[in-house]
């Protein structure tokens, strides 16, 4: 595990958009977020409609986007593991009734003796780095010119309190209008089906 100074740097170099910073976040995480999503998909015939890979991919998606957007204040490891637990279990959530909601009756494919069974990462490339870029900067454009302040203010490293003095208002209301945004836009791209945590 990381010591907290190793942590908080980690995680300011992953708000400054370095995809060096990401793949170490994700070389940390990504085993322990398999591991919740396998446990939870019990059922075999529902891990074929998707698997834990699925559900670590769109984790890390939106924790990405979210985190570049300033919507976290992290300080030590154990709170990113329990966020990344908690999205994980909410994907699987997810995309469990959306599985329903498409009247994709996951209880009739037949197992064909892969259940259990997942495809490793793929490793991030030039491609994957700039998907993420233009999730972004995507992200970014749909954010009123306000939110898209307080993003960028959060993103230079400035707490709440620090950006209430500077616009005005309470720390805790342009927190919440901040996350409130981030809610909405990841809902419009198809990021997040629920709001974050």
């Amino acid at each position: 595990m990381l010591g907290e100074n190793a942590f908080a740097d980690l995680i300011r170099r992953v708000r400054a958009g370095d995809n060096k910073a990401a793949e170490e976040l994700v070389r940390y995480y990504e085993p322990t977020i398999r591991r919740v999503a396998r446990v939870r998909l019990v059922d075999a015939r529902l891990r074929r409609a998707f698997d834990s890979m699925d559900i670590c991919q769109s984790v890390f998606a939106s924790f990405f986007v979210r985190a570049a957007l300033g919507q976290y204040d992290l300080e030590r490891p154990e709170q990113l593991l329990n966020l990344l637990v908690n999205m994980s279990r909410k994907k699987l959530i997810d995309r469990a009734r959306q599985e329903t909601a498409e009247r994709r009756d996951y209880r009739r494919l037949a197992p064909d003796g892969l259940e259990g069974k997942d495809v490793p990462a793929a490793a991030g490339g030039p491609i994957e780095e700039v998907a993420g870029a233009e999730l972004l900067e995507e992200f970014r454009r749909r954010l009123s010119d306000e939110e898209r302040h307080l993003a960028e203010q959060r993103a230079a490293g400035m707490d709440w309190p620090q950006i209430a003095q500077k616009c005005g208002g309470s720390a805790e209301a342009l927190r919440k209008k901040l996350a409130r945004a981030i809610d909405r836009v990841g809902q419009e791209l198809g990021l997040d089906h629920f709001a974050a945590p």
